[in-house]
């Protein structure tokens, strides 16, 4: 008898209590470890038939070794489709008593046990679980896992938590011709049948089942070594000409080299027989994230795969990222968090490590610019929501910690890290680091160890810097002035949560910049000091400056060591507006300070834009000015007045398409030439003043308007298409033949966001309908990257005629959180939202009727999902903050 998902789920009695529950508590959690200790899984996964059309399961079989208090009961987490049997302890089990829909329940254990389950697990195509995908340019298929933070129990029976680590042994039978890969090397092939081999993998050391990995298909592979470690670098077959493995490998042996000297403790993974590691970095299509640490194969999303021109920024971005992956190997993988709280642990510590060995391990130089005038943005921005916490953060269920992986987690987490090097000192916090790895490696670890072994090596009190800086809530402000010729800076926060007074400690430099000859400000004076958690609040006199009216830009973050909100005095908004700053990491710490005003209702939008386009796109660094051009195309669409939008638009897209002549002539500048480019396309969805050049560059006429070296490959072409498809410009079948010329994955993608995005009614309503049921026009599950294409076609409305949808989305969001996983729901929640409204003269921000309806759907739907109620909340206030600048702005 098997049980399967389908009809365990529509029993009337439940199995046990809990036996439908996908969302595991913390509670729960602690239970179970407390009279748990698992020794090891072995697991094989049968893909023989996964590369047939339409293949949708496969079989697993799982066995599980571990130790309990005897006359306990306990229970495996299980997403399958379906439960063949279970044997305990040699007992086979009733399977209609002890199977659930999401776990399997395990009775009257003894001190020894062994749980052997046969069972069918589904293919995803939500990116969650082992994901299935068929490359439309040669019909080849992939597969790949993705299990964070608690999907491993949708491929195999596990019990999924990340502090009851154990060993895996993972055998894999499939195609003999694909690359089959796991976290650790390979030890066995033998014949599986006609075309067929089942590979076992080396035994991995002590890990969490969230770091687990599988990989099946026809992956292109790239192989070097660094020391005793294989490296592997592979791709989809079809991209296989893209992939510049050298670059990747060169970087991967950067990273391995310096992150063996910081931290003084060998790579530990993927160890095989022979005693050589493996580190494998794979790049898959329709990935959910920018990558995932498991240890031995890292997965990338194929976006790092440059099929199209890339600008220096995207290679730097890459770069990070993969130094991000490699800090995980220790932080995260090697020591572990307990539970979900302690997530920012390892991620902010791989932010900032990232961040840090590509400054000081690689060619590029403007990582910190980069991390300022982006990461940080984005913590910047979650900070301010009404949803904000602590670093460390109270999580008490899995929905919880699937919302975590945010802003604050990673990016204010890793800004913290940083003020904390220069609060405890480098070379402190690298022998913490060292001692932290040596003193809990392959076990779990709490932030108290972390601060345990930080205040052995400073002397320092950890305690009161962690209550300060971790576990209050919310951003802090630095704001310097000028008083009778002297600079004062003072420091204030606030914590949201009960509105009281939080004052942290800060080490930061105060730099004054001065106006040059040659009209630039350029840094006169850096000072350090520190601003203690006792003084806070108080302003300190910093130094004097002359009274002598010349133009001057006072910035109370230089080095942008500390994590604040900057507010920056009226003299020196002046100047940031009006003349360029030479100082590239001073200059990307002012961009943000600017935006944070314009985010805030301080600065009108029509203001920052003026000096994006004035000296904005003057900037050298390429990641600034891709940055300034989204904030200024964002800008337009949410913080500007209405009556004004018109005419700054078409302000905005001429400068746009001016800059695109500027730039050809200069190499150096064409990276900036293709994000204006690509800003253009975007801009364009929405205004139509410049489709006329976008018509002639797709039909190569761009010689014709003085832009000769914009390459028009695949990624702009759809951009401009899908901007002329927004206007009715032109026809379905002409999308139909575009693809057709070149059936890939991107353009697949692209081609669903451009028919979505007619301006007619029966394609509006038709891709409502697909994103709320997340199917596509045949009924079949639209994959992660289709589904957030047809949410972003259907919000690109020139004709205004998604507003009659409102009241719709807010009808369906129940059910379709319920019916989709939670990754799936949360993209057509948040991309559907109506965020992009205009304020009408005399109205306040909370009249406004898509406010008002939101505030509505909350007060009467109280007992929904907490998960769904957050994402809600958070657009609201993103709304409301959008219609206070442009009420502001007038």
């Amino acid at each position: 008898m098997a049980v399967t998902g389908t009809d365990a789920s529509t029993r009337e009695d439940s199995p046990f209590p809990g036996a439908h529950r996908e969302n595991l508590t913390r509670e729960e959690a602690s239970q179970r470890s407390a009279h748990l200790e698992v020794e090891r899984y072995e697991v094989h996964v049968d893909l023989s038939g996964a590369a047939e059309q339409g293949a949708a399961t496969y079989p697993v079989t799982t066995r599980v070794s571990f130790e309990a208090r005897a006359g306990e009961s306990t229970f495996l987490d299980y997403l399958g489709d379906s439960v063949q049997q279970v044997v305990l302890n040699g007992e086979e089990l009733d399977l209609a008593e002890e199977v659930g829909t999401a776990r399997i329940r395990l009775r009257n254990l003894q001190e020894q046990n062994t749980a052997e389950i046969r069972s069918t697990s589904r293919y995803s195509r939500s990116g969650e679980g082992m994901h299935r995908f068929t490359d439309p340019s040669d019909g080849q298929v992939y597969l790949y896992t993705q299990y964070e933070p608690a999907d491993s129990r949708r491929v195999f029976p596990v019990f999924e938590q990340p502090d009851l680590k154990a060993r895996f042994r993972f055998s894999i039978t499939g195609p003999e011709s694909w690359q089959l890969r796991s976290n650790s090397p390979e030890v066995t092939r033998e014949p599986a049948g006609a075309g067929l081999v089942t590979v076992r993998f080396a035994e991995t050391e002590p890990m969490s089942s969230y770091i687990t990995t599988l990989l099946a298909g026809p992956y292109h592979l790239v192989e070097e070594s660094w020391r005793d470690i294989d490296l592997g670098v592979l791709c989809r077959a079809s991209l296989a000409r893209h992939l510049d493995a050298e670059e990747i490998l060169t970087v991967t042996a950067q990273g391995l080299e310096f992150f063996h000297e910081e931290f003084s403790y060998g790579y530990p993974w993927g160890r095989g027989t022979g005693g050589r590691a493996k580190y494998d970095q794979v790049f898959v299509p329709e990935y959910n994230l920018g990558a995932m640490e498991n240890p031995g194969l890292v997965t990338f999303t194929e976006k790092y795969v440059f099929d199209t021109a890339a600008t220096d920024a995207q290679h730097e971005g890459r770069a990070t990222t993969i130094m991000h992956e490699m800090a995980h190997m220790w932080f995260g993988d090697l020591v572990t968090m307990h539970w979900w709280d302690d997530l920012w642990l390892k991620e902010s510590f791989a932010d900032y490590m990232g961040t840090l060995a590509v400054d000081e391990a690689t060619g590029w130089s403007t990582s910190w610019v980069s991390f300022a005038n982006g990461r940080k943005a984005w913590a910047y921005v979650q900070d301010q929501l009404p949803t904000t916490h602590p670093i460390v953060a109270d999580i008490e269920d899995l929905e919880a910690a699937d919302q975590n992986f945010d802003g604050i987690t990673y990016a204010k987490g890793a800004s913290v890290l940083k003020q904390l090097a220069a609060y405890a000192g480098r070379e402190a916090f690298r022998e913490a680091s060292r001692q932290y790895f040596r003193r809990h490696a392959f076990g779990n670890a709490s932030l108290r160890d972390f601060l345990d072994v930080l205040a052995e090596v400073t002397g320092k009190d950890m305690q009161a810097w962690a209550q300060s800086w971790l576990q209050t809530a919310g951003l802090p402000e630095l704001s310097a002035e000028i008083s009778e010729g002297a600079v004062w800076v003072r420091e204030s926060g606030i914590d949201p949560v009960d509105g009281s007074p939080v004052h942290r400690p800060h080490v930061i430099g105060l730099g004054v910049y001065s106006l040059t000859e040659q009209g630039t400000l350029a840094l006169e004076t850096s000072l350090p000091m520190q601003i203690p958690a006792e003084a806070a609040g108080e302003p300190i006199r910093v130094t004097s400056v002359p009274q002598d009216g010349q133009p001057r830009l006072i910035l109370p973050n230089e080095q942008d060591l500390t994590y604040a909100k900057l507010r920056l005095d009226p003299g020196s908004v002046a100047a940031a507006l009006r003349f360029p700053m030479e100082d590239p990491l001073g200059r990307a710490t002012v961009w943000a300070a600017l935006w944070s005003m314009v985010r805030d209702g301080e600065l009108p939008a029509s203001r920052f834009l003026d000096a994006v386009m004035d000296h904005g796109l003057q900037v050298a660094e390429i990641g600034v000015v891709q940055s300034l051009l989204r904030q200024a195309d964002r800008a337009l669409e949410l913080y500007t007045p209405v009556e004004q939008r018109e005419e700054l638009q078409l302000r905005f897209a001429s400068r746009l398409a001016h800059y695109l002549t500027e730039t050809d002539g200069a190499a150096a500048r064409q990276d900036h030439q293709r994000a204006a480019a690509r800003v253009l396309g975007s801009l364009s969805r929405r205004h139509g003043s410049q489709l006329h050049l976008l018509s002639s560059l797709l039909d190569g006429g761009g010689p014709d308007a003085g832009i000769a070296r914009l390459a028009m490959d695949e990624e702009l072409r759809w951009s401009f298409l899908q901007a002329l498809a927004a206007h009715g410009r032109l026809s379905l079948r002409q999308l139909d033949t575009e693809l057709a010329s070149r059936d890939t994955a991107r353009g697949r993608i692209a081609h669903r966001l451009a028919a979505a995005a007619f301006p007619e009614k029966k394609g509006k309503e038709r891709a409502f309908a697909q994103a709320i049921s997340g199917t596509d026009e045949h009924g079949q599950e639209l994959s992660n990257d289709h589904l957030t294409a047809v949410v972003s076609g259907f919000t690109t409305d020139t004709a205004d005629l998604t507003p009659a949808y409102t009241s719709a989305y807010f009808d369906a969001l129940e059910a379709t959180w319920s019916h989709m996983t939670q990754g799936q729901a949360t993209r057509v929640v948040e991309g559907l939202f109506p965020q992009a409204q205009g304020l009408s003269p005399g109205q306040r921000p909370e009249e406004h009727p898509t406010a008002a309806l939101t505030q509505r759907w909350l007060d009467t739907h109280t007992e929904a999902p907490a998960a769904l109620r957050r994402i809600i909340l958070e657009e609201q206030d993103h709304l409301l903050r959008a219609l206070r600048a442009q009420h502001n702005a007038r």
